[in-house]
């Protein structure tokens, strides 16, 4: 239906027209026969009918455009018609309506109706980019097939309409658990939802674009699974579920959209063939290593509930005058075959998929609660030093955790010291000594680890709020026979003490390494040549014991 009638001539002269002018030109409909189009008209659409018209008068074909309202949400189509040898008619429509319908008609034939997700006709659309993308930088790209284990189950139990809802609930977190991996590329800034699509069913795909390494979709899809695992409130019902993944990556696996996606569902399947609730690789070879990590990523969710985990604490001694200052806290894990697994193996892992966030805390709570205890037993009183994850310092509430940790068990906060990486305070840097200095506000101690092995900065020691550094046992090590470390140590024990802080060497285990370490002054050692780590209760048989050096 045309809303609106113009004859215009080849100089742009507005010579009549019929219909209404609302949201189309600039001006009223009062006083504007005769002006030039430029004068009524903004200028990106006056451009646009001068092009229509020069090419209508000069090739006799019917010309169109379409423009939007600047004022209003209306999008209107032009047609110029010629109408003798220098003016045009042209036919102004409002097509507001159809452009909403057709929008959404394409938005549902590109996403699934369900979830809201992209539907497997965009997800292959953009799967293909990316290749072209991966090929052209000759970078990693990976697909994940995820597929609920028993869906049908739930379906014929709690009914489809409760099972449409669950759909909806798993998009969401597979969503949130793909929003907070850093390996996840995003094709653009505003299109979130291309990275997760929905083929259909309960099958759901990822798209991993510009990964680091092999390593990266397995960190992602551990991620979605531990998504899945909180349970699902439906209606009544609290609904448990666990799902499969396999992993295809470009071009390892497949240089196309649909051997990748064929490979990347034969590995779903060969997931759900070792038992479900896993990942797999389509390549064998790195199965290798997905299958040993995915078995002690399962036991270390399972560790803490089980309470797998024990604290060894090993004695911090005053070089010159002798005595216990102080026990750092070290995390072991006891399995229940008796089998320990070393921290190196198991608190990297615990940082990637975010378990160090509640192992960090009950560390902190079963420490501060022993040195209370060890305090009621009569010992002498002394710090405890609790190692703190760069992952548990970045939460948003880790000074309130403390702080909370703290009122529960009754310990003082002077009894109580947080050792740092460098690498960690170093990271947002003014976030950091906010938080830094609301701890020394509360009385707790700050010490830097393995000071002298990252930034070695002088600025961070003149800007947070430190008490301690710790010197690496790296430098310890070749003591002796070390030139270079022999002039490291005894630059970080000047400069500690140029800085008001107290300097522990870690690692010491010979007699001659002390005597050193004495004669630059260093005040504190902890090691093997006094003592090694011991459980809580020999700690209190060795604390009074009184003299150690």
């Amino acid at each position: 239906m045309n809303n609106l009638v113009l004859q215009i001539d080849k100089k742009g002269i507005l010579l009549d027209f019929k219909g209404q002018m609302e949201n189309f030109l600039l001006t009223s409909a009062e006083g504007i026969l005769g002006k030039n189009i430029y004068d009524i008209m903004s200028s990106d659409i006056a451009q646009s009918v001068m092009r229509c018209i020069e090419n209508a008068l000069h090739t006799g074909d019917v010309q169109g455009c379409e423009y939007q309202s600047p004022t209003s949400e209306h999008h209107y189509e032009l047609k110029f018609i010629v109408n003798g040898k220098d003016r045009v008619f042209a036919f102004v429509s409002n097509i507001s309506d159809y452009r909403q319908a057709a929008e959404k008609a394409r938005y549902l034939a590109h996403h699934d109706t369900l979830t809201n997700l992209p539907n497997r006709y965009l997800f292959n659309d953009r799967l293909k980019q990316a290749i072209a993308h991966a090929e052209r930088g000759k970078k990693l790209l990976a697909i994940l097939f995820l597929d609920l284990d028993n869906f049908k189950q739930i379906n014929d139990t709690i009914g489809h309409r409760a099972g449409d809802q669950l759909l909806q609930i798993v998009a969401d977190r597979l969503m949130k658990g793909v929003r907070d991996t850093d390996t996840a590329y995003r094709l653009s800034s505003d299109e979130e939802a291309f990275v997760v699509a929905r083929l259909g069913g309960d099958e759901f795909t990822v798209m991993l674009t510009d990964i680091g390494n092999i390593q990266d979709p397995a960190k992602v899809a551990g991620r979605m699974l531990n998504a899945l695992s909180e349970p699902f409130n439906i209606g009544a019902h609290e609904i448990f579920i666990t799902a499969s993944v396999g992993i295809a990556v470009y071009p390892l696996d497949g240089k196309d959209v649909d051997t990748l996606l064929i490979n990347a569902d034969v590995a779903m399947y060969q997931a759900k063939k070792q038992g479900r609730n896993n990942y797999q690789y389509y390549s064998a070879s790195l199965n290798d290593f997905t299958i040993e990590r995915f078995s002690v990523e399962n036991k270390l969710r399972k560790a803490l509930d089980h309470n797998e985990f024990m604290l060894f604490y090993q004695p911090q001694i005053h070089i010159s005058e002798g005595r216990m200052i102080g026990v750092e806290a070290l995390i072991r894990w006891l399995q229940p075959d008796l089998v320990f697994i070393k921290p190196s193996e198991f608190i990297p892992l615990a940082e990637e998929t975010g378990l160090i966030v509640p192992i960090g805390e009950w560390i902190l709570r079963s420490a501060c609660a022993q040195n209370r205890a060890w305090q009621e037993a009569g010992l002498d009183f002394f710090p405890v030093t609790v190692n703190v994850s760069s992952v548990q310092f970045r939460q948003n509430n880790f000074v309130e955790t403390v702080s909370q940790i703290l009122r529960d068990t009754g310990l003082k906060p002077d009894y109580l010291q947080l050792e740092l990486t460098e690498s960690t305070i170093m990271y947002h840097s003014e976030n950091t000594n906010k938080k830094l200095q609301s701890l020394q506000a509360m009385g707790i101690q700050i010490s830097i680890d393995d000071f002298g092995t990252g930034y070695s900065s002088m600025n961070y020691l003149k800007r947070f709020p430190l008490s301690t550094l710790k010197i690496d046992q790296s430098f310890v090590k070749d003591l002796v026979t070390n030139p270079t470390d022999q002039a490291i140590v005894k630059a970080i024990v000047s400069l500690a003490h140029n800085f008001n802080l107290k300097v522990i060497a870690e690692g010491v285990e010979t007699k001659e390494q002390l005597a050193f370490l004495r004669e630059c002054n260093c005040e504190g050692m902890q090691g093997y040549l006094v003592c090694p780590p011991l459980n809580p209760n020999t700690i209190v048989q060795f604390a009074k014991k009184g003299k150690y050096l």
